[in-house]
């Protein structure tokens, strides 16, 4: 699987558009504001209409402080990560952090649930994969018609555990078959064990992280907490109300319930479990639409996470 905490890109961006806004609305201290400066002011503008009320906890307690406060029903719990100088609230603030006067308004909470509720899962996320995918090889057969000699990227492979940069023809037929789906791959002899909340510890020591941040959303319903986040829609990661979509589906199907949701990462927890390997197949082929990066970046084979889905209660998402 995955490590957590990677560095968040997007975070670094906004903190930049924040000091330029500060900048231009206090002129004369404009040279003294420091990135130090910024960032704790993009955090408390952020902050200050951050849907979740916050708890603190530690990395080897949160798992039960979780199931605490689910229990309490006071609003629906949800593990939102470690907080250290590598790990934060992070992206999960940027939707709530001051964008200037020309930065897209918060989408209503209503309006995603009702787009939500107008999406066929997984049959429209194989749709869009599918067009997405050709209007890309469409647009490259088109941009290779029109100069042949463009730059291509340098790709690599691994044989035999050597590296070996891939030829400008062998490249080309690469980014032609880049829509292909992963190998099925033959059936693993044994599994890797998931992770689990694997938000909790730290990817470097794997160590339980020594604070937590989890956050109480104001709702009983789970499967609304992307779209009170506004949580997606970037980097090939779905928009909030596909998260939606997919949850519910899942919820119905299988007894999901989100654990965690962090910057990057999602953490769910089934009550069951694919119960025959075609089965855990056609779920393997739902998670990668969802979530490429499982195989693509992960286990490589559509068997490897079929199997792993149906050996463990908990599934991963990661996107970068």
């Amino acid at each position: 699987m995955r490590d957590e905490g990677r560095p968040m890109q997007r975070r670094d961006v906004l903190t930049g558009l924040l000091a330029g806004a500060l900048g231009a609305t206090m002129p004369g201290r404009a040279q003294a504001v420091t990135p130090e400066d910024s960032a704790r002011e993009y955090q408390r503008q952020a902050m200050a209409p951050f849907p979740l009320k916050l708890i603190e906890t530690t990395g080897d307690n949160a798992l039960a402080k979780w199931q605490e406060l689910k229990a309490a029903g006071q609003g629906t719990p949800v593990v939102l990560g470690g907080e250290d100088e590598h790990q934060s609230l992070g992206n999960l603030l940027t939707p709530f952090a001051p964008h200037g006067p020309y930065g897209p308004p918060l989408r209503p909470v209503e309006d995603i649930l009702r787009d939500a509720a107008s999406i066929r899962f997984p049959d429209d996320f194989i749709q869009r994969s599918k067009d997405s995918n050709e209007a890309a090889i469409r647009q490259f057969k088109e941009m290779l018609a029109a100069k042949p000699d463009m730059p291509l990227p340098v790709i690599t492979e691994s044989k035999d555990g050597q590296p070996r940069t891939l030829t400008r023809d062998e490249t080309i037929a690469a980014m032609l078959g880049s829509g292909r789906e992963p190998p099925l791959g033959d059936w693993p002899d044994t599994t890797d064990a998931m992770d689990g909340l694997s938000v909790v510890t730290d990817y470097r020591t794997g160590q339980p992280l020594k604070k937590v941040i989890i956050g109480l959303a104001p709702t009983d319903d789970w499967t609304t907490i992307p779209a009170i986040l506004r949580w997606g829609h970037w980097n090939g990661c779905p928009k909030p109300e596909e998260h939606v979509a997919a949850f519910r589906s899942w919820r119905d199907r299988y007894g999901a319930e989100l654990v965690a949701i962090t910057s990057d990462v999602i953490n769910l927890r089934v009550t069951r479990r694919p119960q025959t390997r075609d089965e855990a197949l056609a779920l393997a082929r739902e998670h990668y639409v969802y979530c490429p990066d499982n195989i693509d970046q992960g286990v490589g084979t559509f068997s490897a996470l079929a199997a792993a889905l149906m050996s463990s209660d908990w599934w991963y998402f990661w996107w970068d």
